[in-house]
């Protein structure tokens, strides 16, 4: 059996603007063992996110294979890679991504729309969520009542609903203050210890050092493991 959770070899993303094609990440090949924690670096273009991308099932490469527990995601059409998200994988940007006039918990129910569970059920699970990231007390809040922080653990909180395997959290701090930052790489931290594989994209040396192992890239490769 495949000890790795994660498996890509000879990933190639080919990006065509008019005539021409950008050649994103240049063959990548990465395993990812399940609970492991790493943090992907390296500077604007280097091909970072868009790596990301491929291993949360956002995009297919152009060429190479990709195994995610086993399974062939690259063959996959667009419902099968849906519900792989939908059930596998959650998302953390450093936008946070938050619907304006819903409130947390209202935010923190969408994924489970497309989950079968019965209302009662979402808002007792996305409650639990919120709680978890230490938001009991503003359930009802709407973004613009809240601290970028406090947006960041909603958002956190919507990545949890589903109880994914994998969180992919693309600069997940980049907009906020140090101490702040370091507050939401514990809630990373703790998922981890929980058993949870996170897939960490940042520019930041000293939040990359909160994960067990650092990839760096550059001009759409891997220059470091």
């Amino acid at each position: 059996m495949n000890p790795n959770f994660i498996e890509l070899s000879e990933i190639k993303k080919i990006y065509t603007m008019g005539k021409t094609d950008f050649l994103a990440l240049k063959g990548i090949s990465l395993s990812i063992a399940r609970g492991e924690f790493i943090a992907i670096m390296g500077a604007s273009g280097s091909g970072k996110s868009t790596l990301m991308n491929i291993i949360g099932c956002l995009d297919n490469p152009t060429t190479g294979t990709y195994l995610l527990d086993g399974e062939d995601v690259i063959t996959n059409n667009d419902k099968e890679l849906a519900r792989i998200r939908n059930k596998k994988i959650g998302f953390v940007f450093q936008f946070f991504n938050l619907l304006g006039k819903q409130s947390a918990l209202d935010n923190v129910m969408l994924p489970l729309l497309y989950s079968g569970f019965l209302r009662k059920n979402r808002r007792k699970i996305a409650s639990e969520a919120l709680e978890m990231v230490g938001l009991s007390t503003k359930l009802r809040n709407k973004p613009s009542e809240m601290s970028g922080g406090e947006q960041q653990r909603v958002a956190i909180a919507r990545a949890l609903v589903n109880n994914p395997e994998i969180i992919c959290a693309d600069e997940p701090t980049g907009n906020l203050d140090s101490q702040t930052s370091h507050e939401i790489m514990e809630i990373l931290l703790g998922l981890n210890k929980k058993g949870r594989t996170i897939i960490l994209v940042t520019h930041e040396a000293d939040i990359a050092g909160y994960a067990q192992r650092i990839i760096r890239m550059k001009d759409g490769g891997i220059v470091e493991l």
